[in-house]
């Protein structure tokens, strides 16, 4: 008879193979890869937020410069109105007089400009910070420019125009509100604040030009032109304003920029355009006063200051919603990154406690079975074949897995194939007590 050869093993093949794998590496596995994708999708929303709030706070600090501008402008065009009309009236010592006065007021708004603008220039595109430095070399020639209007023969217009060059420079950065911004509302409303600047401005030119003619007592040709520009623009700004504003917008607008003074400088404007298409002295703006200079720029004076009253509002406006965009931004990354963490806290939780349902049963049928197989059921069968035990007096334990899934399944199967070897064994007892006492009879 051969000799018994035990069967060969079919090779496992790489322990790197997918059945190689232990169980509590397969569940992990398992829960890990959808996992890491959901946290990857939670990462970029929280990395989005951030970065839009990053952003808005960007638009924020360029909300703060645009509105310092918005008063320096302000100054320095009354300077510019102030210096035209000193011109005008031949450098007397009066107009002088409030001339300095008022570059005191635009060097200390210039002052407060600086810093502002060192925060906010990060922020600005590269058109932006191109036009932040030229306002920069141009606000630091504004001493040279003054000197140049005090002890030159320089005419008013051409004073006008230096000036206004750097006013122009300061109204390019006004671009840079909201510049990539996707919020429809911070959109508008920054087209809104670019409009009422610009009106703004196309006023106190207005004012500016009309002062010299006044002084004077009539137009030069191309006085007239830039006042008749100047007025055209001014309407189409303000065109420009109620085609983005709310309607409340343009409600404060109407509100706000009405008054007797300014219902006087409207009609001082439309008649100075009639009396120069006249032939008419200006003298004759208005007959009632003789000193229709000064109420004239009071009047327009009054207008801008009104305007400039819209432009803070809707600067304010743009602050607000930037901050309540980026809190919001803010609070929605500080959502998700909570919705992540407990995300995978309960897919921790989860795959330890589906591991160890898993595992431990598992652990519990390979120890039973190996100890059945290596001890129990040898010495059972040594007893058996000896005679100690009696076949019919032994009970099988079942191992101690009591679940129903197939981990319990495989473990009854086991318990069958242990009664069943016990039974075998038992029989083969039984057959050699049987043959012993044959040969004992025999």
């Amino acid at each position: 008879m051969a000799d018994d050869v035990p069967a060969e093993l079919p090779n496992p093949g790489s322990a790197f193979a997918l059945r190689n794998w232990r169980v509590r590496t397969r569940l992990i596995a398992l829960i890990a890869v959808p996992t890491i994708v959901a946290v990857l999708f939670g990462a970029l929303r929280v990395t989005g937020s951030i970065s839009s709030a990053e952003q808005y706070q960007r638009y924020s600090d360029v909300g703060a410069l645009v509105s310092q501008l918005g008063e320096l402008s302000r100054d320095l065009a009354l300077e510019r109105d102030m210096a035209a009309r000193f011109v005008a009236s031949g450098r007397r010592s009066q107009e002088g007089d409030q001339f300095r006065r008022q570059q005191l007021v635009v060097d200390a708004s210039v002052k407060r400009v600086f810093p502002v603008a060192t925060v906010a220039e990060p922020s600005l595109s590269e058109l932006g910070k191109k036009t932040l430095t030229n306002t920069r070399t141009r606000l630091g020639q504004l001493a040279s420019l003054r000197q140049t209007v005090t002890k030159s023969q320089l005419p008013p217009l051409p004073t006008m125009e230096k000036y206004s060059e750097t006013i122009a420079e300061i109204l390019q950065l006004f671009d840079e509100l909201s510049n990539g911004s996707t919020d429809e509302q911070l959109i508008a409303a920054s087209a809104a604040v670019r409009a009422v600047a610009r009106t703004e401005e196309e006023a106190s030119q207005q004012r500016g030009l009309l002062t010299i003619a006044l002084v004077r007592g009539s137009f030069l040709e191309t006085e007239f032109n830039a006042f008749l520009d100047a007025r055209s623009r001014r309407f189409s700004e303000r065109s420009a304003f109620r085609a983005v504003a709310t309607p409340a917008q343009r409600q404060f607008y109407d509100n706000t920029v009405a008054s007797q003074k300014i219902g006087r400088s409207e009609l001082y404007a439309s008649r100075a355009v009639l009396l120069h298409s006249t032939g008419v002295s200006l003298r004759r703006l208005d007959p009632a006063t003789a000193s229709d200079v000064n109420r004239w720029f009071d009047s327009m004076t009054e207008t801008i200051d009104r305007l400039h009253a819209v432009q803070k509002s809707l600067s304010e406006q743009i602050a607000t919603r930037s901050a309540d965009i980026q809190g919001g931004e803010k609070q929605l990354a500080g959502l998700n990154i909570v919705i992540v963490a407990v995300l995978l806290l309960m897919v921790l939780a989860m795959t330890s406690i589906m591991a160890r349902s898993l595992v431990r049963p598992l652990r519990r049928l390979r120890g039973d079975a190996l100890k059945v197989a290596s001890r129990t059921l040898p010495e059972l069968v040594r007893n058996l074949r000896d005679g100690e035990v009696d076949a019919k007096s032994i009970r099988v334990p079942p191992i101690a897995v009591s679940s129903s899934d197939e981990i319990g399944e495989v473990a009854r199967a086991f318990d069958e194939v242990h009664r069943e070897a016990v039974r075998l064994a038992g029989e083969e007892s039984r057959l050699r007590s049987n043959v012993n006492a044959m040969f004992v009879n025999l």
